[in-house]
């Protein structure tokens, strides 16, 4: 049942919100360093940039220890109001490993929805995210992974 909610919660939010394009996201483009996995592991470097409205795209690239991950992230952004800076976002991504051990390799796939908040520093060009992005396994260790948080700090470019 869990890989059918998910799955279709993420396609259903998605068409809900792409039709609500009245805010804009805060910045044009940015580059960053990410600490990605449950134990923050997986240290990275993060691309975002604005779209259409409140989306963005985010693509990133996350390393440790015989593993590579590649990844990219669509996110639709709200500003909270009253907070100045502090946005919230949602949005659902795709994410391919690479494990190398011993001779041996494997390619993982996986489906990452995420819900998460971002702060743009006001008066300088920092922004910082924090989110939670659980996996959903599409081959080799197939379910759900519900421990996955991601943290960064971005340099805005535009």
């Amino acid at each position: 049942m869990k890989k059918l909610f998910l799955p279709l919660l993420a396609a259903v939010s998605f068409c809900v919100l792409s039709q609500e394009a009245k805010a804009q996201t805060p910045f044009k483009s940015a580059l960053g360093i990410v600490f990605d996995g449950n134990d923050g592991s997986n240290v990275g470097i993060q691309y975002k940039t604005a779209l259409k409205g409140p989306q963005a795209l985010q693509i990133q690239a996350a390393f440790r220890n015989n593993w590579v991950s590649v990844g990219a992230d669509w996110q639709y952004e709200k500003a909270i109001n009253g907070a100045e800076g502090l946005a919230w976002y949602a949005g659902i991504g795709a994410q391919l490993g690479f494990w190398n051990y011993d001779g041996h390799s494997e390619t993982y796939i996986g489906l990452r929805p995420q819900i998460g908040l971002e702060y743009k520093i006001p008066t300088i060009p920092i922004a910082m995210h924090l989110d939670y992005k659980p996996l959903l396994g599409v081959n080799h260790n197939t379910g759900f992974q519900g421990d996955g948080f991601t943290f960064g700090v971005k340099y805005i470019l535009k």
